[in-house]
């Protein structure tokens, strides 16, 4: 079975930090999420000013973040997500991304 994201895609003032940043300097964003999956921030904080690269960028790590959080999606849909979402997909990513593990239950004995 797979996942789904850990927020809506309009969930983004659940984050008000993360959210603003994105608002204000999404190329910042964007570059970290793509470094969350390995790829250049730098890079990717450059192509986000690129609206056709940009685009295509932005969907190829947003599939990425998918395939290691195992959630189910298209590149199709991702791209469409970069394209008339663009914003909304860089929180929802980070928000995905920077989450941290469930706390571990101590049992005492």
């Amino acid at each position: 079975m797979s996942a789904v994201w850990s927020h809506g895609l309009f969930g983004c003032f659940s984050d008000i930090t993360t959210c603003l940043i994105t608002w204000i300097i999404p190329c910042y964003t964007a570059g970290k999420n793509a470094e969350s999956v390995g790829e250049s921030c730098l890079a990717h904080g450059v192509y986000f000013l690129l609206p056709l690269i940009g685009w295509y960028c932005h969907a190829t790590v947003r599939g990425k973040i998918r395939e290691k959080k195992r959630i189910d999606g298209t590149f199709f849909n991702d791209l469409l997500l970069s394209v008339f979402c663009e914003l909304c997909t860089l929180v929802q990513e980070a928000q995905e991304v920077n989450q941290s593990p469930p706390p571990l239950a101590m049992a005492r004995e």
